[in-house]
């Protein structure tokens, strides 16, 4: 089973990001901007996603300091046309708790995924997945190579998140 471990950091800029990026041959596969609207539920997390690339409604069981991503136990997506009917059936439902809007950025670095986020209301993230595709790495050694990559981009301890994203904008 596919399974990451991942950061999230706070920022002024994301160009200092994209620079180093760039820098060290990155592929950026796609931009995409994306509006996820999160709607009331019991436990966990329900946010339906609809964006230029992905387009899916996403429920996430389990919450812990970051939210379990594709691959984990506590994840489900299904990929969804007709998104907007989806969203009004959703609200009518269940309400909506809050939408965030964001333009992200998609880079790899061999098996470690960067997003440069831009969030509505919100600011500049950047979030570092390291992905074991075929069960040959070590969590620690995941977590190593985020930090890796943390120290090398200069993000300070007092940056990092464990706060989604839906969290944030619901101060």
């Amino acid at each position: 089973m596919q399974h990451l471990t991942a950061l999230k950091a706070r920022l002024d800029r994301l160009e200092p990001i994209r620079a180093f990026l760039m820098e060290h041959q990155a592929r950026l596969v796609t931009t995409d901007v994306q509006k996820d609207t999160y709607f009331h539920v019991p436990n966990g997390k329900l946010k339906l996603r609809r964006g230029t690339i992905e387009n899916a409604l996403i429920f996430k069981e389990k919450m812990g300091p970051l939210d379990p991503g594709a691959g984990d136990p506590g994840y489900f997506a299904l990929e969804t046309a007709g998104a907007q009917l989806l969203d009004d059936i959703l609200d009518k439902a269940l309400g909506t708790n809050v939408v965030v809007e964001k333009k992200r950025e998609i880079y790899f670095i061999d098996n470690v995924k960067f997003h440069l986020d831009e969030v509505k209301g919100l600011g500049c993230f950047v979030e570092i997945e390291a992905v074991d595709v075929d069960d040959s790495a070590t969590e620690e050694e995941l977590a190593a190579q985020c930090c890796q990559f943390r120290e090398a981009l200069g993000i300070r301890e007092e940056d990092l998140l464990t706060r989604s994203y839906s969290d944030l904008g619901q101060r």
